[in-house]
């Protein structure tokens, strides 16, 4: 039984050595035979988006089989190019995306169809074979970048992964179980983007976990934004700038992911699927980590060539996402309990105004240790804290929160308590306008908003005029304070 297999291309690329100029014959014969191939798979993707039939399924199964061949006698090769075939490697991996999101919207029933045999294709997985015996992987998992949702092979428990694990599990362990619960409500947003590009979700939470801890609204000093923190040039670069409300698109959990994973895809296509690289790119730059590569012309993040020019919070930052990863997978190897949370967003629309704050007072904790504030925000995003919301609005809540809101947000003292507390905060909101601010060296419109109690450095910016996506300030210049704390 053939299988379409085109993920087996990361070990067949990363056996590859640099290659002399001139190709023989062999080798322009190889590119020729990928080429064939790649253009048959895809057009016979395109054919079973289309149709979904067994014959299709059948043609891209044929055509997986070509190209793997094809790539497998170029890397035998002592003068085949393996470039292009990385290229094309990171194409499959954004069509075989795109396949798969498609298959999510249109929902289970568009993937149920009948073959050869009475077997079906569904849930994502396709019985190309045409019987019930001859079951394969389906394309999401046989397109794995990093072989499915499993890291195990890939992380080295090297000294600066079991230097990160002493971190988490020690004075970070806090830090570790709120990004895991704040993960937990938002991961029905999250976690699609990455089951579909075939990437783990223990990478994913990694990277959250280290980045924003589950904020969706935090900001570095840098001037990074959101749960998986863009810089707003990159995050403009993959589509998360402004949409037609204002809104930044880089605080948005379900945009920033998706931008996270095409992000890393291209980081993998660029350093021959080195997940260490192409974590210290999406912290330290990818210009800067290119440049390493090709000047040392080595392929590892271990390197001391590499590792030791890399400023030291990428040096830090790898290794610490490696092992949140790491401990996401085996919790119970380290003694570490993992909040579980009883998650079931639903929607709730307000029957009368009310802000957030005033929804995470009087809803109260309802078996939430900490209440609920984290929660009301990362899943309605659009909405800054103190805001009151006209009755109408309709919002994401978790379960909880919205019978809590029936009980005692409506009526009673709990109730009028929490509209006395909210409508207090927002008197002092709107009167504590601090004037103006002299920028000085070093400061950012960031760590501006968070010294003077502004809304964010997106509504600082908006008030002087200060156009994304770079938010250039210089030293000297003057900035209305309005609407901040002083």
């Amino acid at each position: 039984m053939q299988r379409l297999c085109v993920a087996v291309l990361v070990g067949v690329l990363a056996g590859c050595a640099a290659q002399p100029r001139t190709a023989s014959n062999a080798a322009v014969s190889a590119h020729g035979a990928a080429e064939a191939a790649a253009e048959a798979w895809r057009s016979a993707l395109a054919e079973w988006r289309a149709q979904r039939s067994a014959e299709s399924a059948a043609r891209l199964r044929d055509a997986g089989a070509a190209l793997q061949s094809a790539n497998e006698a170029c890397a035998a090769l002592p003068d085949c190019d393996t470039a292009p075939l990385l290229a094309r490697y990171a194409e499959l991996l954004s069509a075989q995306s795109e396949l798969l999101v498609q298959h999510d919207e249109a929902g289970p029933d568009a993937l149920a169809l009948e073959g050869e045999g009475g077997a079906l294709v569904e849930e994502g997985r396709v019985d190309l074979a045409g019987g019930p015996e001859a079951e394969i992987e389906g394309l999401q998992d046989s397109l794995a970048l990093l072989k499915g949702r499993d890291l195990r092979e890939l992380i080295a428990l090297n000294a600066p992964v079991k230097a990160a694990l002493n971190e988490w599990l020690t004075w970070m362990r806090p830090q570790l179980l709120e990004s895991y619960e704040n993960y937990q409500f938002m991961r029905h947003r999250m976690w699609p983007e990455y089951e579909a590009a075939g990437l783990p979700e223990a990478l994913l939470f990694g990277i959250l976990a280290k980045e924003s801890a589950g904020k969706v609204h935090a900001v570095s000093r840098a001037g990074a934004a959101g749960p998986l923190q863009f810089m707003p040039a990159t995050g403009a670069r993959l589509g998360l700038g402004r949409d037609a409300d204002g809104f930044d698109l880089r605080f948005d959990p379900q945009m920033s992911t998706r931008a996270n994973v095409r992000y890393l895809n291209e980081r993998f296509a660029e350093f021959n699927n080195d997940l260490a690289l192409a974590l210290a790119a999406y912290n330290g730059g990818e210009g800067r980590v290119g440049r390493l590569v090709r000047q040392h012309g080595r392929r590892s993040f271990w390197d001391a060539g590499i590792n030791r020019q890399l400023p030291s919070e990428t040096r830090d930052y790898v290794p610490m996402v490696l092992a949140a990863a790491w401990l996401f997978l085996h919790p119970e190897d380290y003694g570490l309990e993992l909040p579980q949370v009883e998650v079931e967003p639903v929607a709730l629309v307000l029957e009368q105004p009310a802000s957030l704050n005033q929804l995470a007072i009087c809803v109260g904790q309802r078996g939430s240790r900490s209440g609920w504030f984290r929660a009301l925000r990362n899943l309605n995003p659009r909405h800054l804290p103190h805001t009151e919301l006209a009755a109408g609005t309709r919002l994401e809540v978790p379960a909880q929160v919205a019978a809590g809101y029936r009980e005692d947000c409506l009526a009673g003292e709990l109730a009028e308590a929490a509209l006395q507390l909210a409508s207090a905060a927002k008197r002092h909101d709107s009167g504590a306008v601090a004037g103006s601010y002299t920028v000085r060296r070093g400061d950012t419109l960031a760590s501006i908003a968070r010294r003077h109690g502004c809304d964010s450095p997106e509504s600082l910016a908006r008030v002087n005029g200060i156009k994304p996506p770079s938010y250039l300030i210089r030293p000297g210049q003057s900035l209305r304070l309005a609407g901040c704390r002083g």
